[in-house]
C-alpha cells in the first residue's frame, strides 16, 4: 500500500487475518443449517420471520435413558475438571493484592438491586419502562464484577483495558444474533411477550441486550482469575495432537455436518447449535495458520478453557435467575431432557453454558488482537 508505513501495514495485515475466519465462519454458520433444510424439503421463509413467532418444531418428549446418558456426560466433565485442579500444589500462585472497593462499584451495585427489583415487580408507573430492564441490569452487573476484580487486584478490564472491554461490546451482539439465528433451526428457546415489540424495536432492543454477553463472561473469567486456586490449572501438561491440520480438518467436517443436522433432525443434533461455532473457528484457524486455542493447550495453558466455561456458567446462573420472573423473557423446549427446571432452564441445559464459555474465549481473544489487548493471560 502506497503512503502506509510498515507498523501500520502489519497491524492491517494482522486485521485482516483474524477477520478471514469470521469471514468464512460467517458464510458456514449462514448457509450448513439452510442447506440442511433446503434438503428435506423446508421452505426458507419458515426461518426468515421476524420477530419469530411461529412455534414450528415439535420436540421429543422427556426419555429418562437420554436424561442418564447427560447426566453420566455431566460427572465425567466434573471429574475431568477436578483432575485438572487437584491435587494443589502449595505456594504455586502469587498472593492476591487487595486495594478498596471503588466507589463506582458501589454504584453499581445499587443499580444491579434497584434493576433487578423493577425486572421482577410490576409498578405501575414503571410499566412502560418494564421491557427495558436487561441491559442495565446486565451493564451493572460488568461494572460490579470489574469492581471485585479490581478490590482483589488493584486492576481490572474497566480500568487497564477499557478500548477492550468497549470492543466486546458490539461484537457481542453480533456474536449473540449467530446463535439467535441457529435457533431458527432448532426452536430451543423462545421469547414470551416479544409481541410487545416491532420489528424495528425488537432489533434494537436485542441488540443492545445482546452487547452485554462478552462484556459479562469475561469480566467473570477475569474475576476467577483472581483465586489463586483458579488461576492456573494443577495439570498443566500439553495436549498432544500430532498432526495439527488433520484433526482441524476432521473438526471442520463433524462441526459442518452437525450444523447441517441441526436442520435435518433438532431433535438428535441440537447440541451442536453450541459446539459447531466453536469448532469451526479454531479449525479454520489451524487451517489459516492462525494463534489458536489448540496451540495454547500444546503449551498447558488449559487455564483457558476452564476459567471461560466457568465463567459462563457462573453468568447462567444470574440469566437464569433474573430472567425467571422478568417480562418479557425467555422460556425453553428442550427435547429429551425438559424437566427438573432451575429457573427456566432444565438441569441438564446448564451443560450447554460450559462450551458456549470457550467460544465467548475464542470470540474474545479475536477482539483483544484486534483492539491491541488480551483477554486472559
Amino acid at each position: 500500500m502506497v503512503g502506509i508505513d510498515p507498523l501500520s501495514r502489519y497491524r492491517f495485515d494482522m486485521i485482516m487475518k483474524s477477520i478471514a475466519p469470521l469471514m468464512i465462519l460467517t458464510a458456514l454458520l449462514l448457509g450448513l443449517p439452510m442447506l440442511g433444510a433446503i434438503s428435506i424439503g423446508h421452505p426458507i421463509s419458515l426461518y426468515l420471520e421476524f420477530p419469530p413467532h411461529t412455534r414450528y418444531i415439535q420436540h421429543a418428549p422427556f426419555s429418562w435413558s437420554a436424561f442418564a446418558l447427560l447426566v453420566t456426560l455431566a460427572l465425567l466433565m466434573g471429574a475431568l475438571f477436578i483432575s485438572l485442579y487437584l491435587p494443589r500444589r502449595e505456594g504455586s500462585c502469587p498472593i492476591t493484592v487487595q486495594v478498596r472497593f471503588p466507589w463506582w462499584g458501589w454504584v453499581s451495585g445499587f443499580f444491579i438491586l434497584c434493576f433487578w427489583t423493577l425486572a421482577w415487580k410490576r409498578f405501575d408507573w414503571f410499566r412502560p419502562f418494564q421491557s427495558f430492564t436487561f441491559t442495565p441490569l446486565w451493564t451493572s452487573y460488568v461494572v460490579f464484577v470489574n469492581a471485585l476484580t479490581y478490590r482483589r487486584t488493584g486492576t481490572c478490564l474497566l480500568t487497564r483495558q477499557t478500548r477492550y472491554l468497549l470492543a466486546l461490546f458490539p461484537a457481542s451482539a453480533l456474536f449473540w444474533w449467530y446463535f439467535e439465528y441457529l435457533n431458527r433451526f432448532a426452536q430451543n428457546w423462545y421469547y414470551v411477550g416479544q409481541e410487545l415489540f416491532t420489528p424495528l424495536t425488537y432489533a434494537v432492543h436485542a441488540t443492545v441486550a445482546f452487547s452485554t454477553v462478552l462484556p459479562a463472561v469475561m469480566s467473570t473469567a477475569q474475576l476467577l482469575q483472581s483465586y489463586p486456586a483458579l488461576r492456573r490449572t494443577r495439570f498443566q501438561g500439553p495436549l498432544v495432537l500430532g498432526n495439527r491440520r488433520m484433526h482441524a480438518g476432521a473438526m471442520l467436517t463433524l462441526a459442518s455436518c452437525g450444523l447441517i443436522g441441526v436442520a435435518v433432525s433438532p431433535d438428535y443434533w441440537y447440541p451442536f447449535l453450541w459446539v459447531s461455532p466453536l469448532l469451526i473457528l479454531v479449525s479454520l484457524q489451524v487451517l489459516l495458520s492462525e494463534e489458536n486455542l489448540l496451540q495454547k493447550l500444546e503449551q498447558g495453558q488449559w487455564h483457558l478453557v476452564t476459567l471461560p466455561a466457568l465463567a459462563a456458567l457462573v453468568c447462567g446462573f444470574f440469566w437464569e435467575m433474573w430472567n425467571h420472573y422478568s417480562y418479557p423473557k425467555w422460556a425453553y423446549s428442550i427435547p429429551y431432557v425438559q424437566r427438573f427446571e432451575i429457573f427456566e432452564m432444565p438441569l441438564l441445559g446448564y451443560l450447554g453454558y460450559l462450551p458456549f464459555g470457550l467460544q465467548c474465549g475464542v470470540v474474545a481473544d479475536l477482539v483483544a488482537r484486534l483492539a491491541g489487548a488480551s483477554e486472559i493471560n
